[in-house]
């Protein structure tokens, strides 16, 4: 399985379209000579959209691996290699999208997080922490942000902003760091923005003689390796078209708790785990479920060292929970890492064992109205568009709904007006806004009011407890700025964590003040 083949497809290949692709003349290849010794790829292969598709279109050097299997072919791991099928999908990929700002930092006075410098000092997202854009900037946006390598990788120009492109033609190493900036780039990190490691990386970024890299590689090694973003393969089986995830963290928890953890059933049957030769793993699922396809990434994760909360012992890179998937909600998230026994950093000033949330849209969304309904990420960031030939294809520019209610909205809503569905969005978002404000308040308020209980001499015990108070009224609080959709996903969900945040921070700021009265 080392020897992938690429796909870029949401929808299935129609063979009686591409007839005239190169890929689907004679083969060139012996196919029954890899089925030989590659049994997984020929049941997955054998009667898919992919079965007449040749070995040696995404793979080279063929004849000299038949000839000695210890020389290996060469995979294309281009994202190119899909698109020249996969004319619509792959343009789409790359079309930029406007709407979605680059470098627009959550923690100016206007943005999801303006009190961030505070509430998260002194963690490296205090440097630069960006609302996402575009999925083809996923890779350059992460190299070049101020938290990354001390803003050592700058883009060669303005142009490099709005032009997608390989990753060194649109960035410069200029060996350089820079002040006021963070060195908290790693490998894991980049397991979420690039493909282009899946053929050097073992299950988990575990250590291994096959393996180039691992949790512990130097980034800045690692990363000449990386030219392209999340690509086709991320979610699409090259050999069966089959939809798929490769995120060995995910299947690493959906093995541990399931794909869907809060149903009954913990989503039974969703994931066919398949291993291959002890060094990785694929998910097949038995249906398209963009859920847990985008959840790959859009999910809280850890990617980063840390420590025990209890023990104070270090995490480090080499430590599997350097890498790792809670699946859990913002409501269940601190009890899962109290088990786990790990927090991120200790705040500045409370000294409170914290935990740095990243995207958690995938938890987010389980248990929505729209979730139990049925609808998938792709029904609303993905809509079917029309080609230049009036052909219907399903857009792979990962749109904002917001920005599109009419392809994204009406398809469902028929008797409803694009008006009328973007006032609702905007009411969401705006109660979700304000009570996320309102939770920074406090939280502010309890760790200014730490501060003043610590210099007026509270004892330890009391100064404990505010501390465990700072730890829930954070994590339910930070999960609504790294998470994305300004509560549109759950609103149910962002209401009541937000509320017992606030409540959190109240109690600690009343066990502080009564203190400092005695």
């Amino acid at each position: 399985m080392r020897r992938q083949l690429w796909c870029s497809a949401l929808v299935a290949l129609t063979l009686t379209l591409a007839w005239g692709n190169p890929a689907f003349a004679a083969k060139a290849v012996d196919e029954a000579k890899c089925f030989s010794c590659h049994g997984q790829v020929k049941e997955m292969k054998m009667g898919s959209n992919h079965a007449d598709l040749s070995c040696d279109t995404c793979h080279s050097g063929m004849d000299a691996h038949l000839k000695n299997p210890k020389t290996k072919p060469v995979t294309s791991l281009e994202l190119s290699t899909c698109g020249s099928c996969h004319e619509d999908q792959f343009k789409s990929y790359y079309k930029v999208n406007y709407e979605a700002q680059a470098r627009k930092e959550k923690g100016l006075p206007t943005g999801r997080s303006p009190m961030q410098g505070k509430l998260l000092a002194p963690h490296g997202f205090t440097k630069e922490h960006n609302e996402p854009r575009s999925h083809p900037f996923m890779v350059v946006d992460q190299l070049a942000v101020d938290r990354f390598a001390g803003g050592r990788y700058q883009f060669k120009d303005m142009f490099g902003i709005v032009r997608p492109g390989k990753t060194w033609d649109v960035l410069v190493d200029t060996g350089k760091t820079l002040p006021h900036t963070a060195k908290a780039g790693n490998p894991v990190c980049l397991q979420c923005k690039t493909s282009d490691l899946v053929l050097t990386w073992k299950f988990m970024g575990d250590k291994d003689e096959r393996a180039k890299w691992d949790r512990t590689s130097d980034v800045n090694e690692l990363i000449k390796d990386v030219h392209n973003p999340v690509g086709c393969i991320q979610c699409h089986d090259p050999h069966g078209t089959q939809p798929r995830i490769i995120r060995d963290a995910l299947i690493d928890a959906v093995e541990r708790d399931g794909a869907r953890p809060y149903d009954a059933d913990k989503g039974k049957d969703k994931v066919k785990v398949v291993t291959f030769r002890d060094f990785r793993k694929i998910g097949v699922l038995n249906k398209m479920d963009s859920n847990l396809m985008c959840g790959q990434c859009h999910v809280e994760y850890n990617c980063n060292p840390g420590f025990e909360p209890e023990s104070g012992e270090k995490v480090t890179m080499a430590d599997r929970r350097a890498n790792h998937f809670p699946l859990k909600n913002a409501l269940d998230l601190l009890a899962h890492y109290d088990k786990l026994k790990f927090r991120d950093f200790k705040h500045a000033v409370t000294g409170a064992r914290l935990i740095k949330l990243q995207h958690p849209e995938m938890e987010t969304y389980w248990g929505s109205v729209h979730d139990k309904a049925g609808v998938q990420c792709h029904n609303c960031h993905m809509p079917k568009e029309k080609n230049a030939s009036g052909g219907t294809f399903t857009t792979h520019e990962m749109v904002r709904p917001k920005d599109h209610v009419k392809q994204a909205c009406m398809g469902c809503h028929p008797d409803a007006t694009a008006e009328e569905k973007l006032y609702q969005i905007q009411a969401v978002q705006n109660y979700t806004r304000g009570m996320m404000r309102e939770s920074e308040t406090y939280l502010g308020e309890l760790i200014d009011t730490f501060a003043a209980a610590q210099k007026a001499g509270v004892a330890e015990p009391v100064l404990a407890e505010a501390r465990k108070q700072h730890e829930i009224a954070h994590v339910l609080w930070e999960w609504w700025t790294a998470e994305n959709s300004d509560g549109w996903h759950n609103p149910g969900l962002a209401k009541e964590s937000l509320n017992e945040s606030i409540t959190a921070s109240q109690k600690g700021i009343a066990l502080l003040k009564d203190a400092m009265k005695k």
